[in-house]
């Protein structure tokens, strides 16, 4: 070979190393993140997740990839994402509420980690010590929660004798939480007028059903229901009812209070659980786990915009007061 003919060889060679390196380099860990609704309405939720992974050694775009999808709200939305979630073959899927049965119809194989579900009652696991199957994360009844938010709601609009219980009869977490509301609510001898909606168009007709029937509004939370949150609670500030949700960020839209667990940090605990499958360790393996942090939140501009005064001896209960 002449001389002239080496170097441009090796100089071509050269320039086809980078090109060769870069299609030899492996796959970057996927995440599929099912969203349950929109990116802004998750947007803390998401922050404490990718945070936790961080922490963790697992850093978006260097050691690991994750892939968002958006449900906006719509039930339907959950199994086409989980579907595509496994044509793109993602290392685990990471979703909330019945997201999770849908995953688990698209794939027995891909392990699932629910932010928050209720396992058992929808027979997602074998039992909370020993999942088995592809599925763990972190339980959460909703029902569990109803005694204590109502006794609140009275502590904070005296002479409670009427209450609104909206929920989305399409989502039967929700569907279990109302029964709730209303059996204990009847029990306390409050009447209760139901506002059943399925999808957005519903909500405003949801309150016309309701006008002059209720002091209160109880909102039973679902990824409906935290999409048009802001909507819902202005609606409520037009009729002149004071809200009871189950999240904080219903709260930070306008609504009066809430009381539950702390989604940010369900969600931040949800890093762990992928980090040990990313690891190796097999989801049925891996003991599902229940909220740790409960909160108290309180709108002071929105009582005072209703007309409620809220006793010092409450506020000084609450984890948190917006003004």
């Amino acid at each position: 070979m002449r001389r002239r003919d080496f170097i441009g060889f090796v100089g071509g060679a050269a320039a086809a190393w980078p090109l060769v390196a870069r299609a030899q380099q492996p796959k970057l860990p996927t995440i599929g993140f099912l969203g349950s609704t929109t990116p802004s309405a998750m947007s803390q939720w998401v922050a404490a997740f990718v945070q936790r992974l961080r922490e963790l050694g697992w850093i978006e775009g260097r050691t690991v990839a994750i892939e968002y999808r958006w449900a906006e709200g719509r039930i339907e939305r959950y199994a086409e994402i989980a579907a595509e979630f496994v044509r793109l073959k993602v290392d685990v899927i990471v979703t909330v509420g019945i997201a999770v049965s849908a995953a688990k119809q698209a794939t027995s194989v891909i392990p699932i980690v629910f932010a928050a579900a209720d396992p058992l009652g929808t027979g997602l696991v074998a039992s909370l010590a020993r999942p088995g199957g592809n599925v763990t994360g972190l339980s959460l009844q909703f029902t569990d929660l109803v005694g204590k938010r109502i006794e609140l709601l009275r502590e904070v609009v005296p002479g409670l004798r009427r209450l609104a219980i909206m929920a989305n009869i399409g989502y039967p977490a929700s569907v279990l939480e109302m029964g709730e509301v209303q059996t204990i609510a009847k029990t306390l001898g409050l009447e209760v007028a139901t506002s059943a909606i399925r999808r957005s168009e519903d909500i405003v007709p949801s309150f016309e059903a309701v006008k002059g029937r209720a002091e209160a509004l109880y909102v039973c939370g679902d990824a409906l229901v935290t999409t048009n949150r802001i909507r819902i609670n202005i609606l409520a500030m037009s009729a002149r009812l004071p809200t009871m949700h189950g999240l904080r960020e219903y709260v930070e839209a306008g609504g009066l209070m809430s009381y539950g667990a702390n989604f940010a940090d369900l969600y931040r605990r949800s890093g762990d659980y992928v980090d040990k499958i990313l690891r190796g360790a097999k989801p049925g393996d891996i003991p599902v786990e229940q909220p740790t942090k409960f909160e108290l939140v309180v709108n002071l501009t929105t009582a005072k915009a209703l007309g409620l005064t809220i006793p010092e001896s409450f506020l000084a209960r609450a984890d948190e007061v917006i003004e």
